[in-house]
């Protein structure tokens, strides 16, 4: 017989996290909406006033704007597929038998850039990137390449950029497929691998299906972590040289802190959240007709 549990006991337990949702998550969402609808500047708070959906219109006839969104959209398109091929290449090999000490040694590694801060990696790249001193142009000179301008030209900073992203964030793609793979029954991956050589097949019509939650969670998170991208490209490049590394991100900071458009700034935040909200449903749709 199962006992009733009191109302009480489900707010003692509830509540705490339900209150700590309401302070960090939902209130500051309010605050940044309603913030929106004003034409709110920090140097000019005695011309606060309200504008309903003006900063709204603002920013979507803004071409910075959709510049930034382009970058943001050519690096998020460029990364992750390269992140979730690596990713998905090592999750395979990790999940072979045998080797257990290669493999346990290669999830100790796989953690470290992970842990590694987005500012901390910005800063490492730009120490590793200098043209002068740095250890990657060192390193190129003794094989007779001169020394490259990463951080000073705007098309090799943006694919600077890329390879750090891709850096940091496969090893949290191949961890997060890793355990896709072991939800595969054991008994049936090894009765098709029994049937056919081809890993292609293994992997397309036996350990595919298992692992769309793993890849719509990947994508969800990628996508909102590439979007909210700030802190590695601010450090590494502060957002140029001119504006070939403002992301979006990077963009709304700009407007916020050095602009001091806070009323524009939130329409841009809030309109970010939107996209991410859309492209979040849109994978889920999309990947779970696609098994069906």
């Amino acid at each position: 017989m199962t006992a009733k549990v009191s109302r009480k006991t489900i707010f003692a337990f509830l509540g705490p996290a339900v209150f700590a949702l309401l302070l960090v998550g939902i209130a500051p969402l309010l605050y940044a909406v309603w913030k929106s609808l004003h034409n709110f500047n920090l140097t000019k708070q005695a011309q606060t006033r309200f504008v309903g959906l003006s900063n709204y219109a603002e920013v979507l006839t803004d071409l910075s704007f959709w510049q930034a969104m382009g970058r943001t959209a050519t690096l998020f398109l460029i990364s992750v597929p390269i992140q979730i091929a690596l990713g998905l290449l090592i999750a395979i090999v990790l999940h072979r038998p045998g080797l257990t000490f290669f493999k346990t040694l290669t999830r100790l590694s796989l953690v470290l850039p992970m842990a590694t801060t987005y500012a901390v990696v910005g800063l490492l790249a730009q120490v590793m990137l200098n043209q002068k001193y740095g250890v990657v142009n060192q390193m190129l000179g003794w094989i007779g390449i001169e020394p490259i301008n990463f951080i000073g030209d705007p098309t090799n900073a943006f694919i600077a950029v890329i390879i750090w992203d891709i850096w940091q964030w496969t090893p949290f793609v191949t961890l997060v497929l890793l355990a896709g793979l072991s939800t595969v029954p054991p008994e049936i991956e090894e009765a098709a691998q029994l049937e056919t050589k081809s890993q292609w097949l293994v992997l397309r019509y036996v350990q595919l299906p298992f692992l769309v939650p793993s890849l719509v969670a990947v994508l969800i998170l990628r996508t909102a972590d590439t979007l909210k991208l700030f802190d590695m490209p601010f450090t590494m490049t502060r957002g140029g040289p001119g504006s070939a590394t403002e992301f979006i991100a990077v963009l709304i900071e700009r407007v916020g802190n050095r602009q001091f458009d806070i009323g524009l700034a939130s329409a841009q935040a809030i309109i970010m959240l939107a996209i991410t909200i859309f492209l979040a449903r849109l994978y889920i749709r999309f990947f779970y007709r696609e098994v069906n």
